[in-house]
């Protein structure tokens, strides 16, 4: 399981492993049973703190991306292909909201916007 962390980002690191392994979930990277790397090993690996990788997971496992079985670990999920599709939108929706916020932070207009996203949809 790859997951890089940004310094640079507004992101918290929580925030940003959470999505990443959403992500890996969601694309079908990281299959349904598999096991995740220990909050400990994790942490370790990406050094960070302990609690900062205890928040990710139980924020993943609110959202039932995992499950944990305590002294086993932390497991990726069922997840049925309605709830795959809805969360998916969920997270399209998010980093839509980001491509507009920063948008409009540098004055681009919504026909430009259009214009871009048309010309990467068919790259």
């Amino acid at each position: 399981m790859k997951v890089i962390i940004s310094n640079s980002s507004k992101e918290p690191i929580y925030e940003q492993i959470t999505n990443q392994i959403k992500s890996l979930i969601l694309s079908g990277e990281l299959q349904e049973g598999v096991s995740l790397p220990s909050i400990r090993q994790l942490a370790k690996d990406l050094k960070i703190s302990v609690i900062t990788t205890k928040r990710a997971y139980e924020e993943l496992e609110k959202d039932e991306f995992i499950y944990s079985i305590v002294g086993k670990g932390s497991f990726v999920a069922e997840q049925n292909l309605e709830v795959i599709r809805e969360k998916k939108l969920k997270v399209i929706e998010e980093q839509l909201n980001a491509v507009i916020i920063n948008s409009k932070e540098i004055g681009l207009s919504l026909e430009d916007l259009q214009q871009l996203l048309d010309i990467l949809y068919e790259g």
